[in-house]
């Protein structure tokens, strides 16, 4: 075993839920109408992009509950009702929710969250804690 795969190995084992979380539901993603993922981490964050083009800034929702983030969209209702005489329209817009449990290790009361040109960029800081035992390393 290499050094590298070492390296994830102990990353994957230090922070199981997100991880666990996002090679779990990426199959799912694949096959159904969720947004499409990344997941970056530094030393003193995670950070989580979703590909969202089409979708309303006001219309995004991004809730905390019991150390669970989730993303949210409400269909936009406005777009049924379109009757532009269209041929063949293939929009397709649907609500979507997906839920990442969040490591013990994130300060979620510093979480921010912004979106630009269909990508909804959220920033999950670490702890104190987590900074600390990280630099040990």
């Amino acid at each position: 075993m290499n050094t590298y795969t070492k390296s994830f190995r102990l990353v994957l084992n230090s922070y199981p839920s997100l991880m666990d979380t996002f090679l779990n539901d990426f199959s799912k993603a694949k096959e159904s109408n969720l947004p499409a993922v990344n997941i970056a981490e530094t030393p003193n964050e995670f950070n989580l992009e979703l590909a969202v083009p089409g979708i309303k800034k006001e219309t995004i929702k991004v809730n905390i509950d019991n150390n669970t983030l989730t993303i949210s969209n409400i269909k936009d209702e406005a777009l049924k009702e379109r009757k532009d005489n269209f041929k063949r329209t293939e929009f397709n817009y649907t609500s979507f929710e997906r839920p990442f449990q969040l490591p013990k290790t994130v300060d979620v009361d510093n979480i921010e969250a912004t979106y630009e040109d269909g990508v909804l960029h959220v920033k999950l800081p670490k702890n104190e804690e987590a900074k600390r035992l990280r630099s040990r390393d």
